[in-house]
C-alpha cells in the first residue's frame, strides 16, 4: 500500500487506459461494525462487476478484472484499518489506501479514476518532513495528511558514531572526523585538519560542539534530498537538541515549532499526529488566501474568476485554471467533448458518463492547477464550483 501524495495522486489522475474502477467504502475500525466491512467490500465489487458487464465486458473478464481487488478480502485486511479505504483497478494497474478520513459508498467505472473523494488529504500539497533527532538514531520522514514514510537518505548518518570515527588510541575525547561515503564536505574547522579535541567519551552523550558538528553533516546531506523542495521540516527529539540543529541548519523551510519530545517513545502514527497537528494550519492559510483572492477578483469582474461549470470544465481542460474550488460528496454526471467544446449535463449518470467535478479536478491538478476540496457551505460560492483563472 502506497502513502498518498501529490505525486501519488497525479498519477492515478494521469491513467487513461480505461475502464478505470474507483471504489470507495468508509470502514469500521472496532466493534461489532466491523463485521460490515467485508459486507459493504462485496457488495461494492458486486457493483463494479455489474457495470463493467454493462459496458459489454464478459462476466469472467470482468472477475478475472477484478481479482486483484478481490484477493483483498482475508481476516488479516480486515483487522487492521483506518476510517476509509479506497481501491483502484484498471488494465494492468491495482493500488489501495487505508486513509484517515471516512468516505461515502461509491463505485465508478469510467476511462478516468475518480480522484475527488481523495483531495482533502492532500489539498495544498499537504507534503511535509519530519526530521527525529538523535545522537544514536536519527531518522529522516515525508508525510502527507495520510501518514509518515521512513525515508532513506543517501550518505545520511544515522548516529555520531556513524558520522564520526573514534580514535580509540587517543586521549579521551578526541575523533577523527569521517565524512560521509561520497562526499568531501568537511564542516570542522580546527588547527589540525581531520581532528576535533572535545570532552567527554564516545560511550556517553557528546558535548554539544560535538553534537554541532555531526548536524552540520546531517543538514549537508539533506540539503541534497532537499534542495528543491518547498515543503515544511519538524524537528523532533528532545528540547536541547533543537537549538543545536538549527545552529546548523540550511533549509529555508524548518519551522520554528518543533516536537521536544524523544521521537523513540512515540509510535510513527503518534508522531505524525503530533506533526500534523503542527502543519495543518499553515495549509489552511493557502485555502483561506485563495478564496479571499477568488472573491477579491470575481467582484472586480475581470473575467479571471468564475462559477460556471461549463466555462471552468472546458478552462481545466485548456489549462486555464490557477485554482479550482470543488464540493465534497457531490456529483455532476455528464461530457465534456473538447472538439466542440460543450459540456452536456445529465440529471442521471449515462453510459461513458463522467463526474463533471471530477473531470474539472483531474485536469487542474494534470496542469498544475491547485485544487481546495471543502465541504459544500464552505465554497466561496453557491455554485457547484469556482475557479480563478491564470488569464
Amino acid at each position: 500500500m502506497a502513502l498518498l501524495s501529490i505525486d501519488e495522486l497525479k498519477t492515478l489522475a494521469e491513467h487513461t487506459d480505461s475502464p478505470c474502477v474507483s471504489l470507495y467504502m468508509p470502514m469500521q475500525k472496532a466493534g461489532p461494525e466491523i463485521r460490515q466491512n467485508p459486507i459493504r467490500f462485496k457488495n461494492l465489487i458486486r457493483e463494479a462487476q455489474e457495470r463493467l458487464e454493462a459496458m459489454e465486458i464478459r462476466q469472467t473478464e470482468a472477475i478475472e478484472f477484478l481479482q486483484p481487488a478481490m484477493e483483498l478480502d482475508a481476516g488479516e485486511f480486515w483487522e487492521n484499518q483506518d476510517h476509509g479505504l479506497a481501491i483502484f483497478v484498471a488494465p494492468g494497474v491495482f493500488r489501495y489506501y487505508q486513509l484517515p478520513i471516512e468516505f461515502q459508498e461509491l463505485v465508478v467505472v469510467s476511462d478516468r479514476f475518480h480522484i475527488k473523494p481523495l483531495l482533502p488529504l492532500i489539498n495544498h500539497d499537504g507534503k511535509f518532513y519530519v526530521l527525529a533527532l538523535s545522537q544514536q538514531d536519527l531518522k529522516f520522514f515525508e508525510g502527507t495528511r495520510s501518514g509518515l514514510n521512513e525515508v532513506e537518505v543517501e550518505n545520511l548518518p544515522k548516529s555520531i558514531d556513524e558520522a564520526l570515527l573514534y580514535d580509540e588510541t587517543a586521549k579521551e575525547g578526541q575523533f577523527r572526523i569521517a565524512t560521509s561515503k561520497g562526499s568531501t564536505f568537511n564542516p570542522f574547522s580546527s588547527s589540525q585538519p581531520g581532528v576535533f579535541h572535545g570532552q567527554g567519551s564516545p560511550d556517553k552523550d557528546q558535548p554539544q560542539e560535538v553534537i554541532l558538528q555531526f548536524f552540520h553533516i546531517v543538514d549537508t546531506e539533506l540539503h541534497e534530498k532537499l534542495r528543491d523542495e518547498t515543503a515544511p521540516l519538524i524537528l523532533a527529539g528532545v528540547e536541547y537538541l533543537h537549538p543545536i540543529y538549527r545552529e546548523a541548519n540550511t533549509y529555508t523551510n524548518l519551522l520554528e515549532q518543533g516536537i521536544t519530545r524523544r521521537p523513540e517513545l512515540f509510535q510513527v502514527d503518534e508522531l505524525h499526529a503530533s506533526a500534523w497537528e503542527i502543519v495543518e494550519p499553515l495549509f489552511h492559510e493557502s485555502e483561506q488566501q485563495a478564496m479571499e483572492l477568488y472573491q477579491q477578483l470575481a467582484g472586480e469582474g475581470t473575467g479571471t474568476a468564475s462559477s460556471d461549470l461549463k466555462e471552468i470544465v472546458s478552462a481545466a481542460y485548456y489549462q486555464r485554471v490557477d485554482s479550482l474550488f470543488v464540493p465534497l460528496g457531490q456529483q455532476i454526471w455528464g461530457k465534456f467533448d473538447p472538439e466542440a467544446m460543450t459540456v452536456d449535463i445529465h440529471s442521471e449518470p449515462e453510459a461513458d458518463d463522467q463526474d463533471l467535478l471530477d473531470f474539472a479536478a483531474i485536469h487542474s491538478i494534470i496542469n498544475g492547477g491547485r485544487v481546495y476540496a471543502v465541504e459544500a457551505e464552505n465554497m466561496p460560492s453557491p455554485t457547484a464550483l469556482a475557479a480563478i483563472f491564470r488569464y
